[in-house]
């Protein structure tokens, strides 16, 4: 039988785990079990969630401020069969976490999923693997870049912007987030003038290039829009997700006429995650959850930044990104006060398979975005060859600027 079986942290006021386990797995599934006839059980044996696994841990001081007294705290896993539900996320996490979430005192921390289960989710369309091949970079860590105050700027600039970016050595650009489709910069036109720049770059250095637009609009005319941006020359596609849900973000990864890479946003996730005792882990939603639903490359809050995630938490994303499993594996692009003299940093942390991504980091250069750009891929490559940056620095001029102006922790 398949099942997903999802793992709560508690903090049970009556202090009796295993009750609360078992109040959970039948309040989620069929509601009651002692009290039914025999041939009833028989009936509904197949639908009964099952508890799995209870583990007491340890009480903290600060969930016992919070809570105003002292709970019982721990693990409790459960699993759900899948003739409960079909097989959407939607579904799943109505099943799972649905009413559950509304008790305000328990957080769903992670989930597994039996491989057969698993198989009806497309996974990311490209993947690591696949973006390196469209890209031909193997041996490190791809950089990224952000178009940075492009509201209220027209196509010049946004072309400007562009070109400094990919001639400079980064990888990959993508949109702001809360860049929409407008009168200055519409939609369309980004797609198109990228596609030609894209194509112009790579005359002129023979490198190829992604620049990942922001896909957004009513929900019900997202793919329509994705696959004529796709037929004008779009690399790639930035979307915020949980603005819009999973299931769609799931939609625009099974359609084959949208084949490029998904860039999935975080925005809004916060609301989910970031309290210790309540809502969803962020290896689950970000991590897991993604995957699942097809995203390439998922960006999520550096630990080194002013808006930083623990670090556990952002090693727990890359896991579930990049662990051996039947899905493709999607690229980690941990984001936010990145800048050249991290990088080290962000290759031990993260490893050759993932994403370099900056903003203020490359257009905050005193040489502008194409230095910037260049330094951090001389700050790559030196720190591959084990170099310190120092000695790297010594070579490149920009990443000499940018140590100067940054300075590294390391």
């Amino acid at each position: 039988m398949s099942f997903v079986t999802a793992t709560y942290r508690v903090y049970d006021q009556k202090k009796d785990l295993h009750k609360k386990a078992e109040s959970i797995a039948l309040g989620l599934t069929i509601g009651s079990w002692t009290h039914l006839q025999a041939l009833e059980k028989k009936q509904l044996e197949k639908h009964k969630g099952e508890v799995v696994e209870v583990i007491e841990e340890k009480s903290t001081d600060i969930a016992n401020r919070l809570f105003g007294e002292e709970r019982k705290t721990g693990l409790i896993k459960i699993a759900y069969p899948q003739a409960n539900f079909s097989a959407d996320l939607p579904a799943i996490l109505t099943t799972i976490f649905g009413k559950l979430s509304l008790d305000g005192e328990i957080k769903l921390v992670d989930i597994d999923f039996t491989s057969d289960l698993e198989k009806a989710f497309p996974g990311p369309q490209f993947g690591i693997e696949g973006i390196r091949s469209q890209l031909q970079v193997y041996e490190r860590p791809l950089v990224m870049s952000i178009f940075k105050g492009m509201i209220g700027k027209d196509m010049t600039e946004f072309k400007s912007q562009l070109a400094d970016q990919l001639l400079g050595g980064v990888d990959l650009v993508k949109d702001d987030e809360i860049l929409f489709d407008n009168p200055l910069t519409p939609f369309s036109d980004r797609v198109q003038a990228g596609s030609k720049i894209i194509k112009e770059v790579y005359e002129q250095t023979g490198e190829q290039k992604l620049y990942a637009v922001n896909l957004t609009g009513r929900t019900f005319d997202l793919k329509d829009k994705a696959k004529r941006a796709v037929e004008q020359g779009a690399t790639a596609l930035l979307f915020n997700v949980f603005a819009y849900g999973l299931d769609v973000l799931q939609a625009l990864a099974e359609d084959p006429d949208i084949h490029v890479p998904i860039m999935a946003h975080p925005a809004v996730s916060g609301a989910l995650t970031a309290s210790p005792f309540y809502g969803i882990s962020n290896k689950v939603l970000l991590g897991k959850l993604l995957r699942l639903a097809g995203a390439d490359l998922v960006l999520f809050p550096s630990p080194y930044g002013s808006v930083a995630m623990e670090k556990s938490e952002t090693i727990d994303i890359k896991q579930a990104l990049t662990e051996e499993r039947a899905l493709k594996k999607a690229f980690p692009v941990p984001s936010a006060g990145i800048h050249p003299g991290l990088t080290p940093l962000l290759i031990q942390d993260f490893g050759i398979d993932s994403v370099i991504n900056a903003g203020g980091g490359i257009h905050g250069h005193p040489g502008g975005a194409r230095a910037g750009a260049k330094a951090f891929r001389d700050a790559v490559s030196g720190v591959l060859a084990t170099q310190s940056l120092s000695d790297a620095a010594a070579k490149s001029p920009e990443l000499a600027k940018a140590l100067e102006l940054w300075g590294s922790p390391t």
